[in-house]
């Protein structure tokens, strides 16, 4: 062990730039500001590599928050080649294109704002009429118009991209990934109000299907083929999971960024370090990696900006 680098204070300047800063977050040797810094350092080689396939896993409750913009901007600019979250980000980002959420608090009245008819999401206030009865007005006619078309049998991947298709709204992320043919590959698809609404649409359309075994020969498409691959995973849980999962298929990820605030001491995926990975063979022993403690709705945007 060799003492050759010395923590170096950070040396503000109202011109200083995001990603001058993120650099001083190199030098300045603590805690998760360096990791930040090794995260985008990461982000960069694997973007810049055109031999390397890149995922791009988050959950739905970042949506919410305009964070929305920030995963809509790297779809937007191509920085990622595949897609996979929650069922609850198609419903935040239909439900944003079309109406608004509004600021709360976390220590608001929980009986009186269900009363009111307002679900809570953190401190992020969501209206009755800016979600369920909204998605269900605009889902359903699509979801007609699609069986009219003959459509009896779809994937997540490819309904994801017709209702972007449609979604003439440049704040959408499912209008960018349609535009850019990023694939959004959603595996808990009935987790959420979409997967409720095609559920519903399903009582009188007995043979209108899901196919999420589609998804699967399309992911083994993507990573069987892949000659290297890397991802930013944002939070834990399926999203997580079904990106390392697939990615064991191939000697494991090249590249990796975890963003979470999980721990890992009760076992969960959401808390497990990506060294842990390794012993699953989903992350490339060879292969760099940081796992950035905290909250992605504040290390995200800086990690963008730095790249951008």
């Amino acid at each position: 062990m060799t003492l050759d680098k010395v923590v170096e204070d950070i040396q503000l300047d109202k011109n200083m730039t995001i990603a001058e800063l993120i650099k001083a977050f190199h030098g300045s040797g603590g805690f998760s500001a360096k990791n930040i810094a090794i995260a985008v350092d990461i982000i960069k080689d694997m973007i810049g590599d055109k031999d390397s396939v890149n995922f791009l896993s988050f959950p739905a409750c970042i949506n919410a928050t305009g964070t929305r913009g920030v995963i809509k901007e790297m779809i937007k600019e191509k920085m990622f080649d595949v897609i996979i979250t929650t069922c609850g980000t198609l419903d935040h980002d239909i439900a944003r294109s079309i109406k608004d959420y509004y600021h709360g608090s976390f220590f608001m009245d929980d009986e009186e704002l269900l009363e009111q008819g307002i679900n809570r999401l953190g401190n992020v206030l969501v209206p009755n009429e800016s979600y369920g009865t909204l998605l269900e007005a605009y889902m359903q006619p699509i979801l007609e118009e699609l069986y009219e078309s003959g459509i009896r049998d779809i994937s997540t991947r490819d309904l994801i991209w017709e209702f972007g298709k449609r979604m003439d709204n440049e704040d959408s992320i499912l209008h960018w990934a349609y535009k850019n043919q990023i694939p959004i590959f959603v595996p808990g698809i009935t987790d959420g109000a979409f997967g409720s609404q095609v559920w519903q649409f399903y009582q009188n359309h007995r043979d209108f299907k899901i196919d999420i075994l589609k998804d699967e020969d399309l992911l083994a498409d993507i990573v069987f083929t892949a000659e290297k691959s890397g991802a930013l995973m944002i939070g834990g849980g399926i999203s997580k999971h079904h990106t390392i999962w697939w990615n064991q298929y191939k000697d494991g990820i090249d590249r990796a960024v975890y963003i979470t605030t999980a721990v890992e001491y009760d076992g969960s995926l959401s808390g497990a370090r990506m060294r842990e990975a390794i012993s699953w063979g989903k992350m490339n022993k060879e292969g760099a990696y940081i796992t950035v403690e905290g909250d992605a709705t504040v290390i995200l945007p800086l990690i963008v900006a730095a790249l951008l």
